[in-house]
């Protein structure tokens, strides 16, 4: 009998963003891992669980636990914000996995910042659209910088994760400069911060104004395509009916 293993998407945060598959993995969990931040988004109501964490940058170890939890008879949900298998943690479980044959994952899907910022803003990607980090921890910048000219030659509506940090703070504007010669000064753009949190902050804007947003680390950036637009204070972009 394999021991199975839940990674879980968990959406913004809150429990009203979260899907019904989510809550009930985490109900039937003895034990509960992940990011600190993350774990203190989950409120009072799997307060009784087991919960264990690892720091930044210890991701491996993290994922290590969780199959250690599990060959112990206990079952384990390994937590992410938003999807697992979006700038998460899925792919990792499944590598180091390979170590633990006697453990099965069940991923559970969750709501990415791109989709839930993007319904706060109104529609940014409501035709083809991608999705860039701006995170050089493990992705070099040269080739960041090769999928930005890859997406604004596309005419591809993006979306972009990690735009700042505090080592990173003019990744933004450094992006926009990257972008700048392949699009319009004017083009529709708007950004969340915090989504689906109390202090949730939205804006829409340029790109020449974009590139002077400060933004931080809890931060969704869109930049709209060729035939996106701001109609009353929303970032829209068309599917190209004909009105």
């Amino acid at each position: 009998m394999k021991h199975n293993i839940y990674v879980v998407g968990m959406g913004p945060g809150e429990e009203a963003q979260m899907t019904g598959q989510a809550i009930r993995a985490l109900t039937k969990s003895d034990v509960i891992v992940g990011y600190p931040v993350y774990l203190k988004l989950l409120g009072e109501r799997f307060r009784e669980k087991e919960f264990l964490s690892t720091p930044m940058k210890q991701e491996v170890e993290r994922c290590r636990m969780c199959y250690e939890c599990a060959m112990q008879g206990k079952q384990v949900s390994l937590i992410c914000s938003g999807d697992a298998g979006i700038y998460g943690l899925a792919s990792l479980m499944y590598e180091v996995g390979k170590d633990y044959p006697d453990c099965e994952l069940s991923v559970i899907p969750g709501i990415t910042a791109a989709n839930s910022g993007a319904a706060l803003l109104g529609a940014p990607l409501n035709h083809d659209f991608c999705v860039i980090s701006l995170s050089d921890l493990l992705t070099p910048w040269e080739q960041i910088k090769r999928r930005l000219i890859a997406a604004a030659e596309g005419d591809f509506a993006i979306a972009i994760y990690n735009p700042s940090s505090h080592k990173r703070a003019d990744y933004l504007k450094r992006a926009c400069d990257i972008l700048l010669p392949y699009m319009e000064e004017d083009r529709a753009c708007g950004y969340v911060e915090n989504i689906g949190r109390e202090e949730t902050k939205t804006g829409v804007c340029t790109l020449k104004e974009l590139r002077e947003q400060k933004v931080n680390m809890f931060t969704t950036v869109y930049i709209g395509n060729s035939q996106s637009e701001i109609i009353d204070g929303k970032l829209i972009t068309k599917r190209g009916y004909c009105l």
